[in-house]
């Protein structure tokens, strides 16, 4: 879809005169319009929603992406047009929120708690303004409560994906006769250890039942510790980084953190290796044909979901500020499909996952990190 009134605004200033105790966690989001479907809501006189990326820019295949094609598929069913902003670095934040405001948005998402100061001062700035952050509580003050009453935080307990992910890692590991696997990320931030944790102790959890003897490399859940890029850029530093991984023999690779997936797949052509890749955020065997056929299955966390639903609702003028934390029980968190690995799987794995699954939900299984929303 063409992107509506995209403006790289920042730069362009003088051309152009995103723990539960924050009051729990909002309704799942919805893939169908809040009326089911019959029509749009009704939208309030003036509304226009905005989208401000922060420096991965919106052809990340992963967050940003997901979070714009989440405002679009909102903004084209309410018939408006949506602003959406790419950023190039950190020092484009601030500018960019500001000239949204100066564009007249009445609705700004932003993506990633890299934007969470800024977010939280253009929030603050402007009171009549909605604002959703990605990924983060607008909480600078670490008191339990967002620190600008018109914030809605758009969180993920992606640990829970992420286990159900690690245990079918350690499966297609060991049926492969291989018993290693490994994950790297970005910058260890929240966003990107929850995935490591869950990811280390599914493998764990796989293990134990199997009285496997699956490696794990790249993290240390008990030490918060491992193999970071630095960033989420697909670079030498973050093909290196996976390097690194590959060299210990692995068969699996998670890395997490946007783009950096790009980098880990041409460490994997160059080392003509039978490594396959695991996803992060969107279903990275659809969103990326170039690395579909080395892809396993992915971690998704449904940001697009969440912005539609967010802007569905600042639309018709019932904003609702109360937090959303995706679960497996809401389906904010999941795994996708298996692709063209569906036939290759160790017997009854999917079964396995699915018991898993609801053993997480009833609680009868307690799945956790330290980046737990």
């Amino acid at each position: 879809m063409t992107i509506s009134r995209t403006k790289k605004l920042a730069g362009l200033a003088a051309a152009a005169s995103i723990a539960l105790a924050l009051a729990g966690c909002g309704a799942a989001p919805e893939d169908t319009p809040a009326d089911g479907g019959e029509s749009a809501p009704e939208v309030v006189e003036g509304f226009l929603p905005c989208l401000v990326s922060d420096d991965g820019g919106f052809n990340d295949k992963s967050f940003n992406q997901s979070a714009l094609e989440g405002m679009e598929r909102a903004a084209e069913e309410l018939g408006v047009e949506p602003i959406e902003v790419e950023s190039s670095s950190a020092n484009d934040y601030a500018p960019n929120l500001e000239n949204l405001i100066a564009e007249g948005c009445t609705f700004i998402v932003s993506v990633g708690f890299k934007l969470s100061a800024d977010t939280i001062a253009s929030a603050t700035a402007n009171p009549d303004v909605d604002y959703a952050i990605i990924d983060d509580w607008a909480d600078a003050e670490s008191d339990g409560e967002t620190d600008a009453p018109n914030i809605k935080p758009l969180m993920f307990d992606t640990v829970q994906a992420a286990y159900l992910g690690g245990y079918a890692a350690a499966a297609w590991s060991a049926e492969q006769g291989v018993n290693k696997v490994g994950t790297f990320g970005g910058i260890p931030i929240p966003p990107v250890t929850i995935f490591m944790d869950g990811f280390i102790d599914g493998v764990g959890k796989y293990n134990e039942d199997k009285g496997g003897s699956v490696q794990t490399f790249g993290w240390d859940v008990a030490a918060q510790d491992g193999s970071f890029t630095g960033g989420f850029a697909a670079n030498d530093t973050a093909k290196q980084t996976a390097q690194s991984i590959l060299d210990q023999g692995v068969d699996v690779i998670l890395p997490v953190g946007g783009p950096i997936y790009q980098s880990a797949g041409e460490a994997i052509a160059d080392a003509g290796s039978d490594t396959v890749m695991i996803g992060v955020d969107s279903d990275l065997a659809v969103v990326d044909p170039d690395v579909a056929d080395i892809v396993l299955f992915s971690i998704m966390k449904r940001i697009d979901a969440a912005v539609y639903e967010a802007t569905m609702q600042a639309a018709s003028g019932d904003f609702d500020v109360t937090p959303y934390v995706g679960t497996l029980e809401n389906e904010g968190v999941g795994l996708s499909g298996f692709g063209t690995f569906e036939s290759q799987l160790p017997e009854g794995l999917t079964d396995e996952l699915d018991a898993l699954r609801e053993q997480i939900i009833s609680g009868e299984l307690e799945v956790t990190s330290p980046s737990s929303p």
